[in-house]
Order: C-alpha cells, then sequence, then structure tokens
C-alpha cells in the first residue's frame, strides 16, 4: 500500500531521542569472547524477541562501537537480562574499561560464553544474520539455551534506571 500526501519532517536528533526515551525497555549485558579469546561484553537495550520456532532474538549495536565490532566478530555471544540491582554492571558494561569482567561474578556456559551471575535470564546464541540498520547493525542470534532466574528486571526509561517487578500484577481493571 502505497502512502499518499506523507508528510516528511525535520528530526532533531535530541527530541528524537527523548520520544524514543518514553518507550521502557529492559537492559542487557551482550558478552562473548573475541576471536583472540579476550573476554567482551557492552550494554544493549536494544534486546527484543524474534521468533520462537526456530528461538531468534535480536539486539544492535552502532556501526562505530570498537566492542561491537568484536561481539560481531566472536563466534557466539550471550544475551544476559540485568536484575533490578544489578545497575552497577549496567553501568560498568556501558564504558570503556581494559578489563571489564574484574570484580564482576560470571561463568562460563558448556557453550564457551561468559553469563553474568545473578540475571534473571541469559539466551546463549549463535549469529544467525545481520542486517543494515542505518547507523546500527541488527543482530539476530539462534539460541542455543537459555536459563531463567528469580526476581526483578532492571527497566530503563525516559533517561532513568528503575527495576519492575514482573511479578506483581499492574492495578488495571479487568
Amino acid at each position: 500500500m502505497e502512502m499518499q500526501n506523507r508528510r516528511v519532517v525535520a528530526i532533531d536528533t535530541g527530541q528524537f531521542r527523548k520520544a524514543l526515551g518514553r518507550f521502557a525497555t529492559g537492559v542487557t549485558v551482550v558478552t562473548a569472547v573475541s576471536p583472540e579469546g579476550t573476554m567482551i561484553g557492552l550494554t544493549v537495550n536494544s534486546f527484543n524477541s524474534v521468533s520462537m520456532d526456530p528461538p531468534l532474538i535480536l539486539w544492535s549495536v552502532g556501526r562505530n562501537s570498537r566492542r561491537g565490532q568484536d561481539l560481531m566478530r566472536a563466534k557466539g555471544f550471550a544475551v544476559n537480562v540485568l536484575a533490578g540491582n544489578q545497575l552497577d554492571i549496567a553501568n560498568r558494561f556501558s564504558r570503556w574499561l581494559e578489563t571489564p569482567f574484574d570484580g564482576v561474578d560470571y561463568r562460563l556456559t558448556a557453550n564457551g560464553l561468559p553469563v553474568l551471575d545473578r540475571a534473571v535470564a541469559h539466551f546463549e546464541c549463535e549469529h544467525h544474520a545481520q542486517h543494515d540498520g542505518g547507523d546500527h547493525v541488527i543482530l539476530i542470534g539462534r539460541v542455543l539455551d537459555y536459563s531463567l532466574g528469580d526476581g526483578s528486571a532492571l527497566v530503563y526509561a525516559g533517561g532513568r534506571f528503575t527495576a519492575l517487578d514482573v511479578h506483581s500484577r499492574p492495578n488495571v481493571p479487568d
């Protein structure tokens, strides 16, 4: 279907970012082992499910991100859904550190991927596809294994972090 009389406005990137920030997202850290054998990780809030059969997830990374390039070259990756009390982990992996895993509790899985302790979920993936996303690359992973933990999830909206208790019922009419 063709859009008729479409109106295109000039995009103010600052205001556009604010508008996007109105949408709450979960907070994850994508972890992997680089081809050189270095453990790497990056805080990502662009995580989403794609398919149940086959089990696919996606996340995106800035085209010019050095850690993103390393994550794209890794054999696989793990998406760690952070718990509400893991703000320090989100902050740690959002900035460049030479040794980001120092002082962080993690384990290596049977697939050789580092997963963060106390995250509320982990998804171990192999690369399935990559797509152009403007100034980002959209990565789709095929889930090889996953785990589910307890607790509230860390959420980001409006430039702020908060914890979301997924076990409580919102106060909305039936």
